[in-house]
């Protein structure tokens, strides 16, 4: 029970949706004496143009049109067939993860970007947004967001901002070179936190924050003591420090800053944190989320463990396999631009995520003897907003099942998808810009997807353990993971990275449980159910389905999956104890061991619909938006990492009608 009262839930008004399944009024009122059907008092008058009528949309990163040229089938092909042999009991099975939730899979969100993506403020949430948390929320029992990011380290909470907003930029930064990546003042309210909690209160979202280090010496903890008071254990910690070992090349720390000075910077917060009344979580501190330029052995030599294990309850890194710097910025430095057609191979291989988490098993070893959690706080395809064409294309969908796979099986505890600004194409989910957002829909870029089939993979049982079975001979393109619950074999997940061409590439996985190989009885089961991730190629963008399922493509999502859901069911060789397990090129295949262990990671998806009714186009300044991520006015809105960008022109939230019923704390909602 509700004890304060929650304003309306005001609903983006979009247009060309796939059909929902009944015919609904335009907005449903849920409130103490249930569904009510208001009329509306107006029309939205939204215009009846499309994206394909706006040139310019194609400029920005997350809807470019480039599509790459699929790598040829590798030479030699690896087998085409090949057996899988398992115990059933997982005390058979060695190199076993530690339990795994199916939460595995989180979101980083740009402290900047919150009005466009999550809401305006604890009135006006994005229906979307709700819709895509809830896709991982109900198959994963929670889903853990981060917002923060470069612009977390100045922001500065205030009383009240002009026409209500909860976040804007203080002041631009003339000047800021493409080098220093210097971040200009975020002043934000304590309406970001209503904002969260009522997402909370619709989804079972949790919140990671972080303590604003720019200045040790005139401290800001109002992030973690208003957070605290509002969103309780809703905040699961909070950040200090975002990628540190890059505050002295962005400018923002001496030449000479170097682990040891970080360690007492991060000693300075934490005794503030332990002294502030006002700060009820003292021990839920993240760090130190180090970028790559220094390795954790650098920093733990100074003692950093030893001192402040205690009030950590995570150990974090951020880190993206490449960048794409040079092209954002072709005057920062970085070099020759990097050809996205070059390097799209490297994320059509199981080698990219072994080399990805080798630098941190070490971390991760260290995290469990601490008890303490290792994640991954930030990540993505490529910073600087990945690369066009690879980033936002099908390869990044089955490179982020298998990335997270391994992440799990190496024993990190999560990871967080970067979300950045217009200007980049790696976002898990994007809102339409400017106008656009009153007749168009959001974006869900392939990547998400990964995001469903690992919560369906790990499920809810909190007790999934994860194990890499060097499928094929350990052959790069074909990778298989097996996910053992409660001690028993329970999913199988078999990934195919090989474009499929002249009928070439589709593999078949032939499966034995238990048997004379592993030590058990047989134990095939007489079918199994299996779930497939497919697109038509590597470099697809839109035709990407989940069981037979998709949410769309470029400006066609309101965070529901559409179609009719399609699960194969295969009859299994019990006699031979063999099951045959086809997988097409390119996709991936989740294959469930029983009907059980199916239903436990399908359950019905309460999610909103995205009706309303809207009057006005209010826009947000395109300069405030576009410095807002610490790169000056140059460098467009987006990821943290080392260049990262994303920015944005103008962005624009639908206003929607007053209803009376409001006053009386009745949640406006649809499903």
């Amino acid at each position: 029970m509700f004890h304060f009262l929650i304003p309306c839930l005001l609903l983006s008004s979009l247009s060309h949706a796939f059909p929902a399944p009944a015919p609904v009024p335009s907005i449903t009122v849920y409130g103490p004496g249930g569904a009510v059907y208001p009329t509306a008092s107006g029309s939205s008058g939204a215009p009846s143009a499309t994206q394909g009528n706006s040139g310019w949309v194609n400029a920005l990163n997350a809807y470019n049109n480039v599509r790459l040229q699929p790598p040829p089938l590798p030479e030699p092909m690896p087998p085409t067939a090949f057996s899988i042999a398992l115990p059933s009991q997982a005390q058979n099975m060695p190199g076993l993860s530690i339990p795994q939730r199916g939460e595995f899979w989180g979101f980083s969100i740009e402290m900047s970007v919150v009005q466009q993506v999550i809401g305006r403020n604890a009135s006006f949430i994005q229906v979307p947004f709700l819709n895509l948390l809830a896709n991982v929320a109900e198959r994963a029992g929670r889903v853990r967001v981060r917002v923060g990011g470069n612009t977390q380290e100045t922001a500065t909470l205030v009383d009240s901002l002009r026409d209500n907003a909860i976040i804007e930029k203080d002041k631009s930064v003339d000047g800021a070179s493409a080098r220093t990546g210097q971040t200009p003042t975020l002043v934000y309210t304590s309406e970001l936190f209503n904002l969260l909690s009522h997402v909370s209160a619709l989804v079972n979202a949790k919140w990671y924050l972080g303590i604003p280090m720019n200045d040790t010496s005139n401290l800001r903890l109002q992030i973690a003591e208003t957070a605290d008071a509002i969103l309780g254990d809703n905040v699961l910690g909070y950040q200090v420090g975002n990628e540190p070992d890059l505050y002295a090349s962005h400018g923002h720390r001496p030449p000479t800053y170097n682990v040891s000075d970080y360690s007492d910077e991060f000693g300075v917060i934490m005794n503030a944190v332990q002294q502030d009344s006002k700060i009820t979580s003292r021990n839920n501190l993240i760090a130190p989320s180090l970028q790559g330029t220094w390795t954790p052995e650098d920093l733990f030599t100074t003692g950093f463990l030893d001192s402040y294990a205690s009030s950590l309850s995570t150990i974090a890194m951020e880190h993206y396999p490449d960048q794409n710097c040079a092209a954002e910025f072709p005057d920062g430095g970085y070099g020759d631009i990097k050809d996205p057609q070059t390097v799209f191979p490297n994320y059509l291989t199981h080698t990219s995520g072994q080399k990805l988490v080798q630098p941190y098993l070490n971390t991760a070893t260290i995290a469990q003897q601490l008890g303490k959690e290792f994640m991954m706080f930030e990540t993505n395809t490529a910073s600087c907003g990945g690369f066009p064409g690879v980033s936002d294309s099908f390869a990044s969908a089955i490179w982020a099942v298998d990335y997270g796979l391994q992440m799990a099986y190496s024993n990190f505890t999560g990871a967080l998808l970067h979300v950045g600004g217009q200007n980049v194409s790696y976002n898990p989910f994007t809102p339409p810009p400017t106008n656009m957002s009153t007749f168009e829909k959001w974006t869900v870029g392939p990547i998400f997807y990964s995001t469903i089939f690992m919560a369906e993979a790990l499920g809810n049982s909190n007790t999934s353990r994860v194990v890499d079975l060097s499928a094929n001979g350990g052959n790069e393109f074909t990778p298989a993971y097996a996910i053992y619950e409660e001690h028993a074999l329970a999913r199988i997940a078999l990934v195919n990275y090989m474009n499929g061409q002249d009928g070439q590439g589709s593999y078949t996985a032939t499966i034995s449980v238990g048997g004379v190989q592993v030590g058990e009885p047989n134990d095939t089961p007489a079918q199994v159910k299996v779930k497939y991730l497919l697109a038509p190629s590597v470099s697809e963008k839109d035709q990407i389905t989940w069981a037979n399922q998709t949410f769309g493509g470029r400006f066609q999502a309101d965070g529901r999956l559409s179609g009719t859901e399609f699960v194969q069911t295969i009859t299994c060789n019990q006699g031979a104890n063999t099951c045959d397990i086809p997988v097409p090129a390119p996709g991936a295949a989740l294959v469930f061991l029983s009907g059980d262990a199916q239903a436990a990671t399908d359950p019905p998806t309460h999610t909103f619909a995205t009706t309303s009714v809207t009057r006005g186009v209010p826009t947000i300044d395109a300069s405030a938006l576009a410095t807002s991520n610490g790169h000056g006015g140059r460098m467009p809105l987006s990821g943290t990492s080392k260049g990262s960008s994303g920015g944005a022109g103008a962005l624009t939230v639908p206003v929607s009608l007053s209803l009376t019923s409001c006053l009386f704390g009745i949640l406006v909602l649809l499903r």
